[in-house]
């Protein structure tokens, strides 16, 4: 979609090159959202880790950094703002 309108951006590989807990902690605050409303409570991890949703925010921000396959994406980052790529057109919000 962003290649098409010809926009560059920079892909990372989350599983290869996962987000630190102090990046999530930076996303988090740049969406406005509670480490709880981007957690995927579908994926292995979640179950695996026994996760609620309800465990303090670090707790939650520590789990993603150790399990990234936890965290929803796509997720856009520029100038100091973020989107949830949920759906994927939403990443042209940043623009």
């Amino acid at each position: 979609m962003l290649e098409e309108r010809g926009i560059l951006y920079r892909y990372r590989e989350y599983t290869r090159e996962p987000l630190s807990a102090a990046e999530i902690r930076d996303v988090v605050d740049r969406l406005g959202l509670e480490p709880r409303e981007l957690l995927r409570r579908r994926d292995a991890a979640y179950k695996e880790l026994g996760l609620t949703g309800d465990e303090p925010p670090e707790v939650l921000i520590d789990r993603m950094a150790e399990h990234p396959t936890l965290l929803q994406r796509p997720i856009g980052l520029l100038r100091g703002k973020a989107v949830l790529g949920r759906p994927a057109e939403r990443l042209l919000e940043l623009l």
